[in-house]
């Protein structure tokens, strides 16, 4: 059987960025990543504050219980590898390249990852997880798109929940997202 992939977003369903910040959710540590690419031994790189990144441990293993392949879909791209997968105990995983249409603005509304992603699923079932998916990315998606596509969205005051993750395994399981290899 060929997995379903499912991208994922990091600042929104994993990193609930929108919550209060003064509170820490529960389950969750705090990530402190150096900003402009420094690396923590490298002060002079930037003496901008580091940025806060909340991030559950237990998220990791749900995630590869799931029946997906995963796959970043975020601006944090292969820095994902380096400071997301390891807090989540997640492996190397791959990503989604934005290059050029990294935040660059459609004038139909359809959001900048919505083209890349579809092109990367290159006819396989998938899953998207993001806080920022709306009407026009379902629409693009069914109209480009030829196997199923959920566009999964996730509240980014409170992060992927149990019942997201129940819906998302129900996804991968469904008979439409499968099919046999050769």
């Amino acid at each position: 059987m060929n997995r379903p992939l499912l991208f994922l977003d990091v600042d929104g369903p994993l990193n609930p960025y929108a919550a209060k910040p003064q509170r820490r959710p529960d389950g969750y540590t705090t990530l402190r990543v150096p900003r402009n690419g420094a690396h923590e031994d490298d002060r002079s790189l930037s003496s901008r504050r580091p940025l806060r990144v909340w991030l559950n441990p237990e998220h990791g293993p749900i995630l590869l219980r799931l029946g997906f392949e995963l796959c970043w879909a975020t601006t944090w791209m292969d820095e994902a590898n380096r400071w997301i997968a390891p807090a989540l105990g997640l492996p190397e995983l791959p990503f989604v390249d934005f290059g050029d249409v990294l935040f660059q603005e459609r004038p139909d509304g359809v959001h900048w990852k919505t083209g890349p992603l579809v092109d990367y699923a290159g006819g396989r079932p998938f899953a998207w997880v993001d806080d920022e998916q709306s009407e026009p990315d379902q629409t693009y998606v069914n109209a480009h798109h030829q196997a199923p596509g959920l566009l999964y969205h996730v509240n980014p005051r409170i992060g992927l929940r149990e019942d997201d993750f129940r819906a998302l395994a129900d996804f991968a399981r469904s008979p439409h997202t499968s099919r046999s290899t050769g």
